[in-house]
């Protein structure tokens, strides 16, 4: 297996970094991640390919190396697309070599506010199971010490062109229908969605995802402490074993 992560460009806009499996398989992961932050997730997607799973880490349309105007779209489309680029065949960028995989098990992984995109898009019958840590199920439950005025002004001023919005796409998320699970409750399926939230996570309220987990029967492990859970809890070895047993069921 190689070293580094390979990349690759979906709908002509979206950039995916990606490691294939070391040997043939049809199933694959895709990290739906957090924001705003550096994306780097090398560890995390070389841990899950050596598992052989295909993995996928894409930057959301208007974030960091892809194209477009960030939540113009709602960001699960991003993820939907990508499903269904995989089995159209996409070119590793380095080596300029197409690859396909029409994936048996399709798995959505997504961290704080990328575990709406993760939740969204499990609704579409190809997503196998989903995972979300520490998801946003509600925006209109404003955060404690980020609420979403302050992040929309925080994003642009600290990460400068790693995420390109207009206000009034930002203040899409304050009407409670836009990218926001809490206005799909319907539309769920229980037994493809493990939520994980902790009760002392002060960055995104437990509150909502609890609430989403009874009303929709999705399956919910809550912590009493974890703080606000980051994509590297997937690998935490007494998590993980909890994930792969989900996965399998």
């Amino acid at each position: 297996m190689k070293s580094f992560t390979l990349r690759t460009r979906f709908k002509k806009e979206i950039i995916s970094e990606f490691v294939p499996p070391p040997r043939p398989s049809k199933k694959v992961i895709i990290f739906c991640g957090g924001m705003p932050g550096v994306p780097a997730k090398k560890e995390l997607l070389f841990f899950f390919a050596k598992k052989n799973y295909w993995v996928f880490f894409p930057r959301y349309r208007g974030s960091w190396e892809s194209g477009g105007s960030f939540l113009k779209l709602s960001p699960e489309q991003d993820i939907l697309d990508i499903i269904d680029g995989l089995p159209r065949g996409f070119r590793d960028l380095w080596s300029g070599k197409t690859m396909k995989v029409k994936p048996e098990k399709l798995y959505l992984f997504g961290s704080s506010f990328g575990g709406p995109a993760a939740i969204l898009a499990s609704r579409d019958p190809r997503v196998t199971k989903t995972v979300a840590l520490s998801p946003v199920i509600d925006w209109r439950v404003e955060s404690g010490i980020e609420p979403l005025d302050w992040l929309g002004e925080f994003t642009q001023s600290a990460f400068g062109m790693g995420y390109r919005f207009m206000k009034k796409d930002w203040d899409k998320l304050k009407g409670g229908k836009f990218y926001n699970p809490a206005a799909h409750v319907d539309g769920i399926t229980p037994n493809k969605v493990l939520l994980v939230h902790a009760k002392d996570d002060d960055v995104v309220s437990w509150k909502p995802t609890a609430k989403f987990a009874r009303e929709t029967g999705s399956k919910l492990i809550l912590l009493r402490r974890g703080g606000h859970l980051g994509g590297s809890y997937f690998i935490k070895p007494g998590f993980y074993k909890r994930i792969e047993k989900f996965l399998k069921s």
